[in-house]
């Protein structure tokens, strides 16, 4: 089955390449030269993925990630971040504003490929679950791609990445759990991942900011000290 991929890079040559490398590797690909045209294409294509680039003119992409992820709703699409900026201080940013992944130029072409399919083959195995995970305060439904947290007898629903959705979903699969970052990884990206174990870090800061109430001090996400973190909601 063809997978739309939008790549946004305001370079036409490395448009073009990376075009004519996913072309031939079986994808549908749609371009963006600018972060407004970036928006537009999205809400009128709902890709499943976003190639970006960091530097655009107008809206850099770093804010139109933001915005996806504000625009996003039930159709939330992995989005992997390809910039120059190659600093884990830069890393951090881009994966903390939403981004999923994250590669740095000059690229190796088959990484490249290698990481688009690790992205689409995680959200063909979310569709293929129907299955829904409860407790005390939260549910994720895999199926319809909904999380809800119970707030004082008020479902309300969660405004979640897909990232963070499925750490949330992984979470509530096995409460009580400890998960070292390796497995979580294992979880989230399967063997595909290509980045450093820290990523899963600001993730889960980024979903304690959505569902604690003081995130400084986690009732729910409670970090493991030398393994990781494991979920906890006791009645």
């Amino acid at each position: 089955m063809q997978q739309t991929v939008l790549i946004v890079e305001d370079e036409a040559e490395i448009a073009r390449f990376i075009q004519q490398l996913l072309e031939k590797e079986g994808f549908t690909c749609l371009h963006s030269r600018d972060g407004n045209d970036a928006l537009r294409q999205f809400q009128t294509h709902q890709p499943p993925l976003i190639i970006l680039d960091w530097m655009l003119p107008g809206i850099d992409g770093l804010e139109v990630c933001t915005r996806i992820r504000k625009l996003a709703g039930t159709h939330d699409p992995y989005i992997l971040m390809l910039t120059a900026k190659g600093e884990e201080f830069n890393r951090v940013i881009g994966l903390s504003t939403g981004a999923d992944d994250y590669l740095v130029k000059p690229f190796s072409p088959m990484e490249l490929v290698a990481r688009v399919r690790a992205l689409l083959r995680r959200s063909l195995r979310q569709e293929a679950k129907s299955q829904v995970y409860r407790t005390v305060h939260f549910s994720v439904d895999l199926d319809r791609h909904i999380a809800t947290q119970q707030d004082n007898g008020t479902a309300k629903d969660l405004d979640l990445t897909a990232i963070e959705f499925d750490l949330l979903a992984t979470f509530l699969s096995h409460p009580g759990r400890a998960w070292s970052r390796t497995h979580l990884v294992e979880k989230l990206w399967g063997n595909d991942f290509f980045g450093e174990e820290r990523v899963v870090d600001t993730h889960v800061a980024r979903l304690r900011k959505k569902i604690e109430l003081d995130p400084s001090h986690p009732q729910f996400i409670k970090t493991v000290v030398g393994m990781g973190y494991k979920f906890e909601d006791d009645a």
